[in-house]
């Protein structure tokens, strides 16, 4: 196991995280995602092996919905903020086939997607969002300074954008638009051709591109 990542177990097993676990899922509601699938995106995509972090605001809400990945789902019911992902996806890549919505095959390519806000109460947006997520998001952004280089930061949306001063910006790549929900997709997601310049990017820094196909 690649040193970043010792780091980043010792981290979420610390007193404060655990602690924070115990807060989010010590009720009589229901809290999403399972508490199985809490950490799944760091667990298809290890920090040692991060090329891209795709920020997404709080899980969906709805039953059955989040998986423990930003924007995906393993529902048969495309979201619509990943509707309009799939369709800005087909403007820069025309072949591209969308067969699930489950993301974990970009996961599994080196795509961290991350909510900044890991738990939600069912039916209840934002419902954690003063929990106290935003300390572990902080240190695992601090984790990528201190250990990694050229990392691509997707940033959509206000809410994604506050996390901009975290990340040092002399060693890895920032990315920002509007978010693709459909309340601001057309102020500046649709367009943005970011799939394509986080791949141009990666070849330029000599890494693999990412199939975006699902």
């Amino acid at each position: 196991m690649d040193k970043i990542d010792d780091k980043l177990k010792q981290l979420i097993s610390s007193k404060d995280i655990q602690n924070l676990i115990n807060k989010a899922y010590n009720t009589t509601e229901n809290v999403l995602p399972k508490k199985d699938n809490l950490f799944e995106a760091l667990k298809l995509c290890p920090l040692s092996k991060t090329k891209v972090v795709i920020f997404g605001q709080d899980p969906y809400y709805t039953k059955g919905v989040a998986d423990g990945l930003a924007f995906s789902t393993t529902s048969y019911k495309t979201p619509l903020s990943l509707q309009n992902i799939f369709k800005q996806i087909k403007t820069e890549y025309p072949n591209c086939q969308f067969k699930s919505n489950n993301l974990s095959a970009w996961a599994k390519q080196g795509v961290l997607l991350l909510n900044s806000c890991l738990t939600v109460i069912e039916n209840k947006p934002l419902s954690h969002s003063e929990l106290g997520w935003d300390k572990l998001i902080i240190s695992i952004i601090n984790l990528i300074n201190e250990n990694l280089e050229n990392i691509v930061f997707v940033l959509w949306g206000n809410n994604a954008k506050k996390l901009i001063n975290l990340i040092d910006q002399t060693k890895h790549f920032v990315l920002f638009s509007a978010h693709p929900s459909p309340l601001s997709a057309n102020k500046g997601f649709f367009g943005n051709n970011h799939f394509k310049k986080i791949n141009q990017f990666l070849i330029k820094v000599n890494k693999e591109p990412i199939d975006w196909n699902t």
